[in-house]
């Protein structure tokens, strides 16, 4: 596994016109999974933490699972924190070597946003560690991050210069209509305002709630500036699905081997499909 900066990662991607896959890990299967997809497409990948697999597992485990697997894989990686909450948690995820880590102060007045990002920015870049921050708030649940409908805001261009200015972050996520979860309908991105974002703002940019949004949509939102695309229902649900598959056609069967193999397989396929529709294919 050859370990990446973020910021390397997705400045080559904005300036090369492509996406970073960034895919959620739960288990051991869905890490193996990622990385298996990204070396059989030589895609440069993040893999993200969230906070429900930091609740359920712990940090550390799955930062020494990850770089134990990468052993034997010449995938290009950026270990990532999606969703930090707190400065304490992002000093964590520098200590434990990730390479790239998220605050997400987008539910706090702006000030206080701005405040706690370039905390975290200084302390991630004193040691070399790149940071992705957040403005607006995107709706949906991910990670026991629920977000109604009603409070769900499309970024503003001029809070947005100002965060980035003003925190020093190294690639900003922003809200132009995607969700977490899955969607009921098809999504009304406002690819208006991820234009004029982009115009202002050099960074890369960040789409959250990728999953489920038109092939056609995504391939619009890189092409306006999206370098980083986050994955993470999708997987589950490939995982799931194929998982249930199983027990289905045989509720005696007790091998996790075997379920959770298949699987890892049917998760992977939806890694190399995501890495093929952003384009980061033969980029690692």
């Amino acid at each position: 596994m050859k370990l990446q900066t973020g910021k390397k990662m997705l400045d080559r991607a904005r300036a090369g016109g492509y996406g970073v896959g960034a895919f959620s890990a739960h288990n051991a299967e869905t890490i193996q999974a990622i990385l298996a997809a990204a070396e059989e497409e030589q895609a440069p990948v993040m893999i993200q933490i969230g906070q429900r697999v930091i609740r359920s597992i712990g940090m550390e485990p799955m930062v020494r699972m990850i770089e134990s697997f990468g052993r034997k894989s010449e995938a290009t990686v950026a270990i990532h924190l999606d969703h930090g909450n707190s400065f304490e948690q992002a000093i964590e995820a520098i200590q434990l070597g990730f390479q790239t880590v998220m605050y997400d102060g987008s539910h706090h007045p702006l000030e206080i946003n701005i405040a706690n990002t370039r905390k975290v920015s200084e302390a991630a870049h004193a040691v070399g560690i790149s940071v992705e921050g957040e403005l607006g708030r995107i709706g949906g649940v991910e990670d026991d991050i629920s977000v109604d409908e009603k409070d769900a805001m499309v970024t503003d261009v001029n809070e947005a210069i100002r965060y980035v200015e003003e925190t020093g972050i190294d690639s900003l996520a922003i809200s132009i209509g995607t969700a977490h979860g899955l969607y009921k309908g098809e999504p009304k991105l406002r690819f208006d305002r991820l234009a004029e974002i982009a115009s202002v703002i050099p960074l890369p940019l960040v789409l959250h709630g990728g999953s489920g949004v038109p092939d056609e949509a995504i391939r619009k939102a890189i092409s306006l500036g999206i370098a980083k695309i986050n994955v993470d229902t999708e997987l589950r649900q490939a995982f799931a699905l194929k998982s249930q598959e199983i027990w289905r056609n045989d509720p005696d069967e007790y091998h996790l081997a075997i379920v959770f193999g298949a699987a890892k397989e049917a998760m992977k396929e939806k890694v190399k499909e995501k890495i093929r529709l952003f384009g980061s294919g033969g980029r690692g």
